[in-house]
Order: structure tokens, then sequence, then C-alpha cells
């Protein structure tokens, strides 16, 4: 072929489409781009945007924010541990009180639990006896008079059934995140949706009417396998209403709302004390879970995505719903430029193709990124615990105790919140969770490491100023420690939405939930064991905080960016090069040269050649 026709059957020349050859050669058209999967490009615009029906659904989704709130922090409340007054001692015991430490929402001193031998003598003599009362007065400091411990008496001997009970809900809820995930790829957002609130109806109040801790336990775990669907098919489905540039903004949002009941909830249980003809614990489970029958109308007002109607094939139903959201967003489809519904209309005839979580592993970039981001949410999650322990004051009182920590926690969570926001805007996704996470891994190495050194080399003779210093950097360091791992965690969850593409996004969402939830299950497994091996457990997390800072680099920007829809999509999301594009093209280009005659120059004169160019 000659050399004019190669030049002119380059499909990357602009010139082949104006112009014709004068050697007859026909020009090769680039085929033009389709717009029905660039749905943040073409498909939204052509609908209104961020329009009144996008904003409506939006505000849909917050709603139920508070109301799961409520429910994941119900814990620190049905299954707080009370103080203990001895009623009735044994016969060969004299008339005595011991109060014993209380569990709050950060301490982790079990209160009336024995331990190994169930003698209780590892925690004093004052409990250990009272462990031996024949009855006693158990008092909560949490704002109910009764609930889970005291009504079956879980203390000492059946202290563990406490931890159990707090493991079935975080233990429901990981399997949750997981089965749901796939089951919001497979068949939709909607209907795992509606699911999760009708069963979250049934088994959430079915708790309030438990006879036994085994029951109640057991129904814990199925209210959080629903709550688990619930909170991720909002999630997802906020995420897939929003343009790039409200994407964070409205999730945010959300998470405020989410604070917001954890803020509320002492007030919540406080109004439910001394109900009458119902114990305490009961109304508040019935209060926190009652508010979810608001969302049965979702049924038929909150749409599906129509971003996974798309993503999936599922052209039929897109059709209809891209007609219902344009005639609420006010905008006449019959004259729209873009050609959107006639690219739709030539591809009714296709069949719906679904995919599952498991195809991420034939990729390869993909998979990598949501791995890296199940780490940062794991170490996120369990190395709050860890900051959360060292700030408890173990002198302090037990009202008192309960409260400041309870509420130095949700302050801490709308601090991160409001951090966030600016924090993000200025340096994107992927440099505000390196800069958060490079704040978690200083504190807890500054705590492991600089306490010790005041310790034994500064103070070595002024013991108590020894503990003032020691203690109050312990604190402070606690209190910057938390805040940052809450911003990594939150913002690893947001990361993992922005790049996993919609085809597979409940999946890797799910994923990267459960692995948030295994770091949050450290929590009841350090006081399952009495804190032993705790500060083996802080050195773990402290070193995952170094690896994540290096993998972190690895992830890309999807500031600004539309969601990948397919596979392919988010195979190709990887991150930028230290090169701009046109640098990077003008290198290539340099180097593009013909060595094809290299092999004809003997080597002893290339050699003799070198030689010269050295001496002279």
């Amino acid at each position: 072929m000659p050399a004019d026709a190669r030049q002119w059957c380059s499909p990357g020349r602009p010139e082949a489409q104006d112009h014709t050859p004068e050697n007859g050669f026909t020009p090769v058209e680039r085929p033009a781009p389709r717009l029905l999967p660039n749905i943040d490009g073409s498909v939204l615009p052509s609908l209104g945007g961020f329009g009144k029906h996008q904003k409506q659904l939006v505000v849909l989704t917050w709603i139920p924010a508070l109301f799961i709130g409520f429910s994941q922090f119900s814990d620190y409340f049905l299954l707080a541990q009370p103080n203990g007054t001895c009623v009735q001692p044994l016969a060969n015991e004299s008339d005595w009180t011991a109060a014993s430490p209380p569990v709050t929402v950060t301490s982790i001193a079990p209160s009336l639990q024995p331990t190994g031998n169930g003698t209780g003598h590892g925690y004093g003599d004052g409990v250990g006896m009272l462990c031996a009362c024949k009855e006693w007065r158990l008092e909560l400091q949490t704002g109910l008079s009764q609930n889970v411990v005291t009504k079956w008496n879980l203390v000492c001997d059946s202290a563990w059934k406490v931890h159990i009970a707090k493991f079935s809900l975080l233990v429901g809820s990981i399997f949750g995140y997981l089965v749901m995930g796939v089951m919001a790829d497979w068949f939709g957002r909607h209907p795992v949706l509606i699911l999760s609130v009708l069963f979250m109806l049934v088994f959430g109040l079915s708790v309030a009417f438990s006879v036994n801790v085994t029951m109640f336990s057991t129904l814990r775990f199925f209210e959080g396998f629903c709550l688990a669907g619930l909170a991720l098919s909002l999630y997802v489905l906020r995420i897939e209403l929003c343009l790039p540039g409200w994407r964070f903004s409205m999730t945010m949002v959300a998470s405020f709302l989410m604070v917001g009941g954890q803020l509320l909830m002492p007030g919540v249980a406080a109004l439910c004390r001394h109900w009458p003809n119902r114990d305490d614990w009961q109304v508040l489970q019935i209060v926190i879970i009652s508010p979810f029958v608001l969302m049965l109308p979702y049924v038929w007002i909150f749409p599906e995505s129509l971003r996974w109607l798309l993503a999936t094939q599922h052209y039929r139903r897109s059709k209809a719903m891209m007609l219902r959201i344009a005639r609420k967003n006010q905008v006449d489809m019959t004259t729209e430029p873009s050609g959107v519904l006639t690219e739709l209309e030539q591809e009714l005839h296709k069949k719906p193709q679904r995919s599952c979580i498991v195809k991420m592993m034939s990729t390869r970039n993909l998979w990598k990124n949501i791995v890296v981001l199940c780490v940062n949410s794991l170490t996120g999650y369990g190395i709050h615990h860890c900051f959360a322990r060292s700030m408890v004051d173990p002198e302090a009182q037990p009202t008192a105790l309960c409260h400041a920590d309870y509420y130095t926690m949700a302050g801490i969570a709308v601090a991160t919140c409001l951090a966030l926001c600016p924090a993000v805007g200025l340096m994107g996704r992927r440099g505000g969770l390196l800069t958060f996470m490079i704040i978690t891994a200083l504190a807890s190495l500054l705590q492991l490491g600089l306490l010790n050194l005041i310790g034994k080399y500064s103070l070595r003779h002024d013991t108590v100023l020894r503990d003032t210093l020691n203690r109050k950097f312990s604190v402070a360091f606690s209190i910057i420690g938390m805040f940052s791992s809450h911003a990594v965690s939150t913002l690893s969850i947001f990361f993992c939405a922005e790049i996993t593409p919609t085809v597979i996004r409940g999946g890797g969402l799910g994923l990267v939930l459960a692995s948030a939830g295994f770091g949050m299950l450290t929590a009841p497994i350090m006081e399952l064991h009495n804190q032993k091996g705790y500060f083996l457990h802080h050195v773990i997390f402290a070193c995952c905080t170094l690896l994540c800072i290096i993998c972190l680099l690895l992830l890309p920007e999807p500031r600004g960016q539309p969601l990948p829809e397919s596979l392919a999509d988010g195979e190709t999301f990887t991150r930028q090069t230290l090169l701009h594009p046109g640098e990077q093209h003008l290198l290539l280009a340099k180097s593009d040269r013909d060595y094809s005659r290299v092999h004809d120059t003997p080597l002893h004169l290339s050699a003799t050649g070198v030689a010269k160019n050295i001496l002279y």
C-alpha cells in the first residue's frame, strides 16, 4: 500500500472525514462514541442534570440515616454494664457494699466479671466477694433503669453472654454487607432496600419481646443483617443519583445525620426510663425500630437506580425511567438534541447482563484498589478502639465517665465530618485519605513510644509528674488518633463507592464495609479476653497504618471524574502518571526511531568508535 494511502486510512486523522484523496481510496471514519455508557456526561445532563427529581430522592436517603444511627449505637445502652451493690452476702461474710468499675462506651474494664476460674480475684477482693454474693442490686448509669444485663443478671459467670450479644449485631452486619452487596448487583438496589426495611421491622421489633439472652442475641444477628442491607443500599443509591460535583457533599450530609442519631441516643434512652408496664430496654428497642415504618412507602415512591439499569442493559425499564425523570425535571425529551433516546431505541433488543463481585478477580488494577481500601477501613476502625481505650480515665466517677466519654466520641465524630469537607475539597480524595492516615500513624507511634521515653529517661525519680504527663499525653494522642482514624474509615468507604464500577458497586462496597465491621469487632473481642494482648493489638494496627500509607499512593484520584460503569471502565481508572499527557506523548515520540539496521554494523567497529570518542 502506498504511503499516502496508509496516511489517509489512518483512523486517528481528523482530515479523513473532510477530504477524499485523489487516488480513490475512501477514508475510514471513526465510529461515533456511544452515549448510554456515558451516564454522567450524556444521559443525566440530557435529563436535567441534578434536578428536582434527584434532589427529592437524595433527601429520602437522608431521613433513614438518623434511624440507622440509633440502631448502630443502641448497644451502649441495651448492653451497658451496671454498678453492683451486695444486698445479701454469704453466711460467712459480714455486711458490706462494693461498687465495681462500670463499663461505659469506651471503658474496657469488665464489671462483675470473673477471670479464668470464675473467682474474680483478678479485679480486686471487692469484686471477687461481690461475685460470690447471694443477692445484689444492679444500677445503670446510662439513662435506663433496666437493660438486658440487669434483666437476666448477666454478671460474673454470665458476663460472657454480654459479649456474645455484642458480637451478634456486628457479625450479622458483616454477613449482611457481603450478601446484600451481591444481591444489590444481581437483582438491583430497590429490591434490597425494600426487603431490608421489611425484615428490619420484623426482627427489630421481635428483639423487644425476647424471653432470654439466647433469643435476644439470635434476633440481634438478623437485625444487624437487615441493618447492613439498608445502609448499603441507601449509600449506593445516593452515590448513583449524584453528578460528580455533588457526590461528596450529599454523602457528608448523611454522615452528619448519622452522628446526630448518636448524639440524640442518650436523650431517647432517658425518655424511655420508668415506662409503665414495660421494661425500659424493651421500650427503647421499639422506639428506635418503629421509625422505619416511614420507609414502607418507598416501595412506590423510590425507583430503581437508572445508572444500574443502564449498566446492566435493562433498556426497556430504563426508557420508562428516563421519561419519568425528564417529566419531573421539566425537560422535553422529544426535542432533546443529544440523541440519548434515539440510541436507547436501537438497544432495546439486547438482553440484560448482570455481574458479580467475583469477576473482580479477573481484573488487573481494580481488585488491588479494593483490597487497599479494605485494609484501610479495617485499620481505621480497629485502631479507633485502641485510641478509645487509652482515652478513658479509670479514676473518673461512674456517671461522669459514662456520659463524658460517650459525648466525647460523638463530638470527635462531628469534628471529623466538619474537617473532612474542606480537607477533601483542597487535597482531593487520595490526598485527604493519605493525610489522615499519616496523622493516625504518628499519633499511634508517639503514644506507643514517646510515653515510655518520658518515664524511662526524663522523670525516673518524680513518679507523680511522670504519671501526670503520661496521662495527659495519652489523652491528647488518643483524641487526635480517634479523629484521624474516623476520617480514614469514612473516606475509605466513600473512595470505594467512587472507584468501583456500577455493575459490581454493591459487592465492592460490601467488602469494604465488612472489613470495617471486622475492625469494630476487635473491641468486644478484647473485652472478652479481659484486655489481654492489648499492647500487641495496638502495635499490629500501628504497623498496618504504615503499610496503608505506602499502598495509598497506588490509588487513583476520583474527584470530578464520572463514575465507572463497566468492569472495563473500572480497570482503566488508574492513578495518573507523574508526567503530563503531552510530555509523555512527546517522550514516546522522540524514542520512536528505526533501529532495524543496527545489526548490520560490526561489533568491533562500534567498539572502535566508542573508544575514539572516549580518547578524543
